[in-house]
């Protein structure tokens, strides 16, 4: 199996609480359900397609140590069917109904049953077991032996219970901390708490079982602050007032879970770095549905995730691509500056052949001088392009890194209103992916790009999506997030009357003005400039020199790659990258405008 990767946000685990909520609500919805198709979508999350009454439900399995989960999903796409895990489930469930979902006590363990119809005993069954580091799946016989399992676990991973495919399944070793009960009385309950001088978050967790971070936070009070802080104080240190309110939202705590009355809600306690919001779905104002919710917070979170993750692997494969173009760029140089040795080698040849009676060595030696210095006369024919071209690739490796640096950075994960942009970013990434893999896959001695044979890699993948925002005068603009992007817009849609900007001698986004339909008032123009200021290298600066050419004076380069461009004419002006970052946080609320057909 391949290693697990840790995420790049904060992902809250799967409780016991959220477990009993999910399955409390799936029950009625899959039970019973003919299986009809597995995949494996990552090295460590599984889907099941299961058809029931109401049509093709897929379930979501996964034993990702950061995150196992068991959720309901929406139709996924198709993808890791071939998988081995995979194709022993789909061989080894075929033609059976899961007939039931259980789970006993406060082990986050789940056992699906499936038979080959309903009332008939089990013959497979699947085992989740989501415990974090130790999460796993096991596809079990009739008799309890190991048909196929997630990872093994091995002797040397563990001692004490180690399976493997055809050893007999045993549950997990027992949790030493005791089952919590509505039968235990408030006295008792709270010496217990009381037994060792520890602070009351630890007291919770190592006395009780199913007693997760977030759930201590919510039996601790509804303000968080308040929460936290009554977590953190030392058993002996609270007062009775404290003791009976906690006890009363532990008994609530313990009705409900035993009523199955379930809501889902979200805790954004804090804004400060590295703080994140988290679920919670017991104690909230009313019961509702919880996977629904539940399985859209980990799309986002892992999505965000993935995000962070691609992006940093890029960067660092761009700044290894820029790092491999100087080194060539300085030998280069470094060639060409000897070229102007040439004349001292002409001048030493000459003097030797001036001499009286030059020796046949001496002729010899000046004949070797002469052929060294045409030689490097030659060289600055196939010097010179070769120092262009490192130019160029320099340059569009800095452009890359500042569209990496400019577009979807400021997704917040677990806010609902920002899915869409989230999608969006992982959009634009993956263009900026494809269009980075010639700086990437460079080949030949001398660093020149190895030759293309076809189309660029997805080069008629749909039609680029650049930003596209209304000015306050009504206008379009345009925003490059990608080299096409900034081709299209700049090169293709672009109309007699649009105004191109872009910050000057400074990588960043092609900005278009559609000020063909009709003229630009002043503000129109300014908040062009300011958003090529604000997507730009130069954002962090104050004041940004801008320039601002017609599209008709645009002119593409021979040779280069997409996005590159010169112009004749034109004007600089001064934009603010601030003023712009305002503006786009007030118009984020706005409807996106609707996309301009292309020519």
């Amino acid at each position: 199996m391949a290693p697990q990767t840790q995420p790049a946000v904060a992902i809250q685990a799967m409780d016991l609480t959220t477990l009993r909520a999910v399955l409390a609500e799936l029950r009625p919805e899959l039970v019973p359900a003919r299986f009809e198709k597995a995949q494996q979508s990552d090295p460590h999350t599984l889907q099941l397609g299961l058809r029931t009454l109401r049509g093709l439900r897929w379930l979501e399995i996964s034993w990702l140590a950061q995150a196992p989960r068991l959720v309901a999903i929406d139709p996924p796409p198709k993808q890791g069917d071939g998988s081995t895990l995979a194709r022993v489930l789909q061989h080894g469930l075929a033609g059976l109904a899961l007939v039931a979902i259980e789970q006993e006590g406060f082990e986050r363990v789940v056992d699906l049953h499936f038979a080959p119809r309903p009332g008939e005993p089990s013959g497979r069954r699947l085992v989740v077991e989501l415990m974090g580091r130790h999460s796993n799946v096991f596809l079990l016989d009739a008799q309890g032996r190991v048909v196929s399992l997630a990872r093994q676990v091995r002797e040397q991973q563990s001692r004490l219970r180690p399976i493997t495919s055809g050893s007999t399944y045993v549950r997990p070793p027992a949790l030493q901390s005791d089952p919590p009960s509505l039968e235990e009385p408030n006295g008792r309950w709270q010496r217990r708490l009381q037994l060792v001088p520890v602070s009351l978050r630890q007291a919770l967790q190592q006395t009780y079982q199913g007693i997760s971070p977030a759930l201590a936070r919510q039996l601790a009070g509804e303000e968080p602050e308040a929460a936290g802080a009554l977590l953190a104080q030392p058993v002996c240190s609270l007062t009775q007032e404290q003791w009976d309110q906690l006890w009363g939202r532990w008994q609530r705590w313990l009705q409900d879970l035993e009523q199955e009355r379930f809501g889902w809600g979200v805790d954004d306690s804090s804004s400060s770095a590295g703080s994140s919001s988290h679920f919670r779905c017991w104690g909230t104002a009313s019961s509702g549905p919880v996977n629904a919710p539940l399985a859209a917070y980990y799309h986002q979170r892992l999505g965000q995730g993935e995000l962070q993750r691609r992006r940093q692997s890029l960067q660092l494969k761009l700044l290894a691509a820029r790092e491999r173009e100087e080194r060539q760029l300085q030998q280069q140089q470094t060639l060409l500056a000897q070229v102007e040795s040439g004349d001292d080698l002409r001048r030493r040849a000459d003097a030797l052949l001036c001499l009286a009676a030059p020796s046949r060595d001496q002729v010899a030696e000046a004949q070797a001088l002469y052929r060294q210095a045409r030689r490097l006369r030659r060289s600055v024919a196939s010097i010179t392009p070769r120092l262009e071209l490192h130019q160029r690739q320099l340059e569009r490796i800095d452009a890359s890194l500042a569209f990496l640096s400019l577009h979807g950075t400021e997704i917040v994960p677990g806010r609902s209103h920002q899915a869409g942009a989230l999608k969006e970013a992982l959009s634009q990434l993956e263009a900026l992916e494809q269009e980075s893999e010639e700086l990437l896959t460079r080949g030949g001695r001398d660093g020149r790009p190895s030759p293309r044979r076809g189309p660029p890699p997805n080069s008629a993948a749909g039609t680029p999506s650049p930003l596209e925002l209304l000015t306050p005068g009504g206008l379009r603009v345009q925003v490059g997030r990608n080299h096409r992007q900034n081709e299209w817009i700049s090169l293709r849609q672009a109309r007699r009357g649009d105004l191109w900007f872009h910050a000057q001698e400074c990588p960043g986004s092609h900005v278009m003005l559609k000020s063909s339909v009709a003229a630009a008032a002043e503000e129109d123009l300014q908040l062009a400039a300011d958003l090529a200021a604000h997507f730009s290298r130069a954002r962090h600066n104050g004041r940004v020199p801008v320039l601002k050419v017609p599209c008709d004076q645009l002119q593409r380069i021979a040779g280069a790659a997409a996005g590159t461009v010169t112009h004749r004419g034109g004007e600089v002006v001064w934009a603010s990258p601030e003023r712009a970052a305002h503006w786009l946080a007030a118009a984020e609320s706005l409807p996106k405008v609707p996309a301009e057909p292309g020519p």
